[in-house]
C-alpha cells in the first residue's frame, strides 16, 4: 500500500486532487487509519486513476466521470454522453472558427490602414416580442407617418400604452428604394384585440440575430446597413428573414436629420 504522498507522485496527481476525488467518490483509499487518518492507497487503483484522467482528458465533467464509472452505465448510455460531448466540441471550434474570421477582419482593416469602423456588429439571441402592427406598403423609407399615425390611434383608443421601443419590420427580399413593404410595430403587454388592420402577435424569437446601433440621423442608416451588410458577407452570413429597425430613442415631431437619434438594426442570419 502507499500512503497519499507516494500515490501522488507515483501517478503525477497532486494530494489535493486525490482528496478532491475521495469527497466525490470517485477514487477513495482502499484504507485510512482510524488512528492517524492517513489515507492508504494500492498500485492496483491506477486502473481506475488512469480512466478518470482519460475521460477528463475528454472534456467531461467529474461528476459526469463518475456516472460513467460509479453508475455501470449500458454500452448506449456511454455512447449518448460522448455524442453530446462531441457536439459540444464541434460547436466550440466552430465558433472559435468564426471568432478567428472577426479578428482577421479587424487585422485586415488595420493593415490597410483604414479608420476603425463607427459601427461594432453583435450577434445575439433575441427573444419573442409581443407586438401590435399594421403593415402595409409605403412610398418611401421615411414616409412611416401614415401607417404610425393610425396604429397609435388604435392604442390610444383602447388605452393601451406601449411597453417598449417601436420599431419596424422591412418584409421586401431585395433592396427597393420605392413601394417598401413595412410593418410598424408597437411593443405591448396589455390585452389587444385585432382588427382587419391591426394584427396582435408574438414575433417569433431569432437564434442569431445579427445587430448594428446607430447613434445619429435617420437620414444616415445606410451607412449602419452598409457596414452591416459587409459584415454580414464577410463573415459567411446570410440573411434569412426581414430585418427590423428598433427606435431606442426618437423625439416627437420625427425629423429626419436628428443627431440625438439611436436605431438599432436587427438582421436575423444563419451561416452559410
Amino acid at each position: 500500500m502507499f500512503k497519499i504522498g507516494d500515490f501522488s507522485k507515483l501517478s503525477q496527481v497532486s494530494v489535493k486532487t486525490l482528496r478532491y476525488y475521495d469527497e466525490l467518490g470517485l477514487l477513495k483509499p482502499i484504507e485510512i487509519d482510524r488512528f492517524t487518518g492517513y489515507r492508504y492507497y494500492s498500485a492496483g487503483q491506477l486502473p481506475r486513476l488512469h480512466r478518470i484522467l482519460a475521460l477528463k482528458d475528454l472534456g467531461l465533467s467529474l461528476e459526469q466521470i463518475a456516472r460513467l464509472i460509479n453508475d455501470h452505465l449500458s454500452i448506449d448510455q456511454i455512447r449518448g454522453m460522448l455524442k453530446m460531448k462531441q457536439t459540444e466540441i464541434a460547436q466550440t471550434i466552430e465558433d472559435g472558427q468564426a471568432r478567428l474570421t472577426r479578428v482577421a477582419t479587424w487585422l485586415s482593416q488595420i493593415d490597410q490602414e483604414e479608420p476603425m469602423s463607427d459601427y461594432d456588429v453583435v450577434i445575439k439571441k433575441v427573444p419573442p416580442l409581443r407586438v401590435a402592427s399594421l403593415r402595409g406598403i409605403i412610398p418611401t423609407f421615411n414616409q412611416q407617418g401614415a401607417l404610425w399615425g393610425e396604429l397609435e390611434a388604435y392604442l390610444a383608443q383602447n388605452k393601451v400604452t406601449p411597453a417598449g421601443p417601436c420599431l419596424t419590420l422591412y418584409h421586401d427580399t431585395e433592396y427597393k428604394d420605392h413601394d417598401v413593404d413595412a410593418e410598424v410595430c408597437e411593443p405591448v403587454a396589455a390585452a389587444l384585440p385585432g382588427t382587419p388592420r391591426v394584427k396582435v402577435y408574438d414575433l417569433p424569437p431569432i437564434e442569431t440575430m445579427a445587430c448594428v446601433v446607430h447613434h445619429g440621423p435617420f437620414n444616415a442608416l445606410s451607412q449602419a446597413y452598409n457596414a452591416l451588410m459587409k459584415w454580414i458577407e464577410t463573415n459567411g452570413y446570410r440573411i434569412v428573414g426581414p430585418d427590423r429597425e428598433i427606435y431606442v430613442q426618437a423625439a416627437e415631431p420625427v425629423r429626419q436629420d436628428d443627431p440625438s437619434y439611436v436605431t438599432e438594426i436587427q438582421m436575423p442570419v444563419e451561416k452559410v
